[in-house]
Formats: structure tokens, C-alpha cells, sequence
């Protein structure tokens, strides 16, 4: 591989120049980029959609597809955003349905104390090879390290981000325009769980110090809804139902939710709440409910929508996440019963992610499988509002051309499938 030469401030500034105006001229495509906004706003409204929207996030692949020695940008700030156009343009190669913005999103500025957040040091022993094996290494040992858990407190540095604004704008303003983006910093998955007190021993509390579990989960719960309230009094939350790039991507691209008064801010009830319980798959649906879900609930009740899932198993929880508030997307992951699921949640009141396995994609040498799993799958889901979702990719496994066909594929299927059966 040839090595770019580096540029300078002013080669940086026309090389992000030249990405942005590629970015803006596809979110101008109104005849791609409106169809698959209104596919989004359409299934998740449980509108009859003209088929199945198809995503796929990369994760891990990034690093594949676009070459860590392949980014020209010198100063850190530049390459930063270099690193998201190029990944916006990325997908617009791959061609599924994410929708490309038409601005450019600036994280704002968030300044928390401790900087550490919990006040305890979360650690992990990682494997020395690259890419390898991680297990935990939590602060949460013994009864009295309890003592010294603290509660995040976030505050709003409306100068640095006002500073990066100005940063992009007077870079690209003219072209894409930058508009501050401020989600909450926290999610009610609580992973910081089994990171404080570490996964085993998480699960084995469950039974030998459940009071232990419970001030842990109290704590995450409480954390949450005062992040909540820290930016809701500030004004500066964003509604997430348009944010394509945003940790859940276009799964969440919808209509808005809920009417923002003129001269109001957003608040929780204007945004979408993503969560799952990866973390207590294997922990029985009765000590999910009483660990995990109990203490999501208060954070979902504010919520606008949620998607609650992710990779678990959730056939033996569905009473569970049926009961959720303001529910609107049930995930079914690889190792979720279809049949059970499909049986179980209403059609009328839900849609479905139907989340794919990434090793059944990446590793097969013929992909001739993957196509027929797509069409057998699109099948059983004809009917219904779902979308089909792959992520959580870590390598193609020198299979180049894979994510191609697997889009090419999941749309094949989705529009064999459109309509009612």
C-alpha cells in the first residue's frame, strides 16, 4: 500500500473541503436519500413502509475498509472529521439505507466530574495480541470499595463547543453546515455493572449479595435520570429521531417525537432510548426483571420511544420487555426463537429489529448461504414492520467484497417480501 503524504493546515482545509461537498451533493439526492428517509419513518411509525430498510453498521470493520495509513488529514481535529466523512461516504458506497445528513454533526462538550465518573478506576487485562481477548478488572471487590462509588455530575462547556462549531463551520460551513448534537451520556444498559463489579461476580451477587447488585443498579439508575435532568435544565438535549450517525444509526430514523414548544427546549420525551441486557443473558428472566429491568424502567418512562435488545436471547423475556413503557422496537437477535417471537408481540403495536449473526456473514467462503438465510428470514417476518440490521462486525476475514453482497442480498429479500403475505 502506498503511504499518502501528510498535508498541512491549508491541505487539510481542501481536503475536507472536497469530502464535505461530496457528503452534501448525496444528502441533495432527494430522489435516494428521500425514499430512505421516509422507509425509516415509515416502519418505525408502523406505517406500512414499500419494504424492510436495511442497515448495516461496520464497527470494527472500519479499520478494513479504510485503512488507518490511508487518512491524509494532519492535525488531530481535521482527521477526525476526515475519519467521519470518509465513513459517511463509506456507506454511501455500500449502498443500504443510511440516510446521509444534510449538516454536519458537532458533538457538544460535556465536562464531567470525576473525570473517571465513578469515582473508581474501571480497568480490564487485555491480551497482548492486537484485536484479541479482554476480561475485567473491577474496582467493586469487597463491600467497603462501595464507599467510594460516586455519581457523575456533567456539565455543559458551551465554549469548546461553540469553539469546534466555529472550527467546522469556518472550514465548511458554506457547504455542510455544523449543528451541535447533545445525546445523554449515559444509557440505561448499565454495562458500567458488570465494569465496576465485574461479570462473574455480577451474576453471583444475584444469589450470594443480592443487596450489593441492588445498590449497584440503584446507583446506575440515579445516574442516569440526573444526567438527564442536568441537560433537560440546561436546554441543550437533541431529539435523536434524524441523527443517522448516532450509536443506533437510521434504526431510530423516524418522524419527531413530540411537539418542542416554540422558544422550548427538548427533554427526554423528545428522544429515542436504546437499551438491552446483554449483560444478564444468562441470568433467568425473573432475576432479569428484579436486577435490570426494574431499574431501566424509570429511565425508559421518560423516554420518548425505546428499542430495547441487542445480542441476547430474549424468548423467555418477552413478557418482560412487552411490559416496557413507551416500547415501540423489540430486537430479535441471532439467538432469539423467531417463531416464539413472532407469536408473542403484537404486529399492530411494534417493530422489530431483525439483528443478523456477524460470524454466519464474515466467515463462510460461499455466500450462498447468506442469501438464502435473508430470503427465508424475510419471509417468516412478511407482514410486518421490521428492518434488517447488521453490526457488531469485527473482521470480513479477507472476504473484500461481503458487506456488498450482504446488502445486496437483505434488499433482494426485503423487496420479495414487501406487502402482506
Amino acid at each position: 500500500m502506498i503511504i499518502p503524504e501528510r498535508s498541512g493546515a491549508a491541505e487539510d482545509r481542501t481536503i475536507l473541503r472536497g469530502l464535505a461537498l461530496k457528503v452534501a451533493e448525496a444528502a441533495a439526492d432527494e430522489r435516494r436519500m428521500g425514499s430512505i428517509r421516509k422507509r425509516w419513518r415509515d416502519v418505525n411509525a408502523l406505517r406500512r413502509p414499500d419494504r424492510a430498510p436495511v442497515w448495516c453498521k461496520p464497527v470494527g470493520l472500519w479499520s478494513e475498509i479504510i485503512p488507518e495509513d490511508s487518512f491524509v488529514c494532519r492535525d488531530p481535529f481535521h482527521r477526525e472529521i476526515e475519519r467521519f466523512l470518509r465513513q459517511v461516504l463509506g456507506k454511501l458506497d455500500l449502498d443500504d439505507d443510511t440516510p446521509i445528513d444534510r449538516f454536519f454533526p458537532v458533538q457538544a462538550v460535556l465536562d464531567v466530574e470525576p473525570e473517571n465518573r465513578w469515582g473508581l478506576d474501571i480497568a480490564f487485562h487485555k491480551s497482548d495480541t492486537k484485536g484479541g481477548a479482554w476480561s475485567y478488572d473491577p474496582p467493586l471487590r469487597e463491600a467497603g470499595d462501595f464507599e467510594r462509588l460516586r455519581r457523575p455530575a456533567f456539565r455543559y462547556n458551551a465554549l469548546e463547543t461553540r469553539r469546534r462549531i466555529e472550527r467546522v463551520g469556518e472550514i465548511f460551513g458554506d457547504i455542510l453546515p455544523p449543528r451541535r448534537v447533545c445525546l445523554p451520556p449515559l444509557v440505561p444498559t448499565f454495562s458500567e455493572a458488570s465494569e465496576l463489579r465485574g461479570l462473574e461476580r455480577m451474576m453471583l451477587d444475584t444469589m450470594d449479595e443480592p443487596e450489593l447488585l441492588h445498590r449497584v443498579m440503584a446507583h446506575l439508575r440515579d445516574s442516569n435520570l440526573a444526567a438527564l435532568d442536568v441537560l433537560e435544565k440546561a436546554g441543550i438535549l437533541s431529539p435523536n429521531h434524524d441523527l443517522p450517525f448516532s450509536p443506533m444509526g437510521p434504526s431510530i430514523y423516524s418522524d419527531p417525537l413530540g411537539a418542542i414548544p416554540p422558544g422550548g427546549a427538548a427533554t427526554a420525551a423528545n428522544l429515542w432510548c436504546a437499551a438491552n441486557s446483554q449483560e444478564f443473558d444468562q441470568i433467568s428472566p425473573a432475576m432479569w426483571e428484579e436486577f435490570c429491568l426494574e431499574y431501566q424502567k424509570p429511565v425508559f418512562a421518560r423516554s420518548g420511544l425505546v428499542c430495547y435488545g441487542c445480542c441476547e436471547n430474549l424468548t423467555r423475556k418477552l413478557d418482560g420487555v412487552l411490559s416496557i413503557p413507551n416500547l415501540r422496537i423489540v430486537v430479535c437477535s441471532a439467538w432469539t426463537d423467531k417463531d416464539i417471537l413472532l407469536s408473542r408481540v403484537p404486529a399492530d403495536r411494534y417493530a422489530i429489529m431483525w439483528r443478523q449473526k456477524a460470524s454466519d456473514i464474515c466467515v463462510p467462503d460461499d455466500d450462498r448461504k447468506i442469501r438464502d438465510d435473508l430470503l427465508a428470514g424475510a419471509r417468516r417476518f412478511q407482514g410486518r414492520y421490521y428492518q434488517i440490521v447488521l453490526r457488531e462486525l469485527e473482521t470480513l476475514m479477507g472476504h473484500t467484497g461481503r458487506l456488498h453482497a450482504w446488502v445486496r442480498y437483505a434488499k433482494e429479500a426485503a423487496e420479495r417480501y414487501a406487502g402482506m403475505p
